[in-house]
């Protein structure tokens, strides 16, 4: 691996070091008070004397020169290129899109306020489309991944399993729009929000306290894999913990492909539905259900709602059926700096798709502060760095305590439950602040992802 070191970062570093009073001594100059400001916000930027030496060592992804001419903001940093890896024509295209442009904005944000440690951060040169198919996502993730540090964004759980070994070998820290139950196992993901298992085991709780009454059956719709079969046996869980008979029935993505499990629902009635699909497929499953004389209740894991479902035939049933569990607070509803912050970039009309892009970038923030506080921003020095996070500032869009990549398991286990309306951007507006259930907050993932237990 070829490595150089950036010595005109030393005052920069050493201003990371010495926080307070670097910070006020900068106030003069704008790049050199948010590189030494933003290190210095972070409960994590202790220092090292390695890092006082004035060596910082760098390679794959980071450059002494600056980022392109239509990313650099200051003209003396550095580079740092982050990939991001998205959906544009798949089954998540209308999450895709708002992801990967508020990943971009995220980073403008950082590059306005100075950058970091003396570098801007380009998360637009390697953008590609995945169309939600791993094959697709391998190739394009081999295509850039000569050219950045980390992976700021990496869509879906099935797509991104099929890198990570790759990623694994090569030290890369990925963010995944996905929240399978592997990453409690996967260091190299810097995951945020509940995972699909424990998001199901609480929107099941909560459904059963408040919309369905003593529920005998409850029935799992989901995908096939580490995205719908992880939130289904959460629905076991919860479903078992309840004394409920649990059926789950496996669905293939594709409009065309729906007939098999809206026979299921129609047949077998259960008391409460968990569909754990693409945004389509639910309005295909709901309405059609629904049109067949289906009068009971659904809850439905984050990814398979976006907000186009309010233009669909399936819109009247689902205000009437359908509730949706989230990891967060919507678009509209989030109180805190970083709510205020993405919403002055993207105005009023914004959705949950760019909460996706955008919430998870603190913690790789946090994790370069940390890894150029260590003196090591290589693709090791960075996992090094994140692993070694035990906690990161969201701006108050996640639970305290979320962040803590040290521990091991930095899902939080709370969730917010919301009901369709037509006029919030999100489609849809909450219900409950954020809550866990006694079930999700006892279960212990033992030794394999939840989604191999069903």
């Amino acid at each position: 691996m070829r490595r150089r070191s950036l010595r005109v970062l030393a005052v920069l570093v050493m201003c990371v070091l010495i926080a307070t009073g670097c910070r006020g001594a900068a106030d003069t100059a704008d790049s050199d008070d948010a590189a030494g400001g933003d290190a210095a916000a972070s409960p994590e930027a202790g220092g090292s004397e390695e890092a006082a030496t004035g060596e910082l060592t760098f390679a794959e992804g980071v450059t002494e020169e600056p980022c392109p001419d239509e990313v650099a903001v200051n003209p003396d940093n550095g580079c740092i290129y982050l990939g991001v890896i998205s959906d544009f024509t798949g089954t998540f295209a209308g999450l895709g899109a708002p992801i990967a442009e508020a990943v971009g904005a995220f980073w403008n944000r950082v590059n306005e306020q100075g950058g970091i440690g003396g570098f801007d951060v380009d998360a637009v040169t390697y953008v590609r489309d995945n169309n939600y198919n791993p094959e697709t996502h391998n190739e394009v993730y081999q295509e850039i991944k000569p050219e950045i540090l980390a992976l700021a964004m990496s869509l879906g759980s099935p797509t991104t399993a099929a890198i990570y070994d790759d990623l694994e070998a090569s030290s890369i820290v990925t963010v995944p729009a996905g929240w399978t139950s592997n990453y409690v196992f996967q260091d190299l993901v810097l995951e945020y929000g509940t995972s699909y298992c424990v998001e199901s085991m609480n929107a099941v709780s909560w459904a059963t306290e408040n919309v369905v009454d003593d529920p005998q059956t409850i029935m799992a719709v989901h995908y096939p894999g580490d995205y719908g079969a992880d939130a289904a046996y959460g629905a076991q869980v919860a479903a078992d913990d309840l004394g409920a008979e649990f059926v789950a029935v496996e669905t293939e993505p594709g409009q065309d492909n729906q007939a098999g499990a809206i026979d299921a629902i129609v047949s077998q009635n259960p008391d409460l539905v968990v569909v754990t699909t693409g945004p389509t497929d639910v309005a295909t499953i709901i309405g059609q259900a629904a049109a067949q004389g289906y009068q009971g209740q659904y809850v439905g894991t984050s990814p398979t709602w976006n907000p186009g479902l309010k233009d669909t035939p399936a819109f009247e049933a689902m205000t009437q059926q359908y509730h949706q569990s989230r990891p967060a607070e919507t678009y509209e509803e989030g109180e805190g700096p970083g709510f205020d912050a993405v919403r002055e970039v993207f105005g009023d009309d914004g959705d949950d798709g760019i909460l996706t892009g955008w919430t998870p970038q603190y913690a790789v923030k946090a994790a370069i502060e940390a890894a150029i506080d260590n003196g090591d921003l290589t693709r090791e020095g960075l996992l090094e760095a994140a692993t070694s996070l035990e906690a990161v500032d969201y701006e108050g869009m996640q639970p305290e305590g979320s962040g803590n990549f040290a521990a091991g398991e930095a899902f939080p286990r709370e969730i917010i439950m919301a009901q369709p309306d037509a006029e919030a951007s999100s489609g849809v507006t909450a219900v409950t602040d954020y809550i866990s259930s006694d079930v999700a907050e006892g279960f212990e993932f033992g030794d394999q992802p939840c989604w191999q237990q069903l």
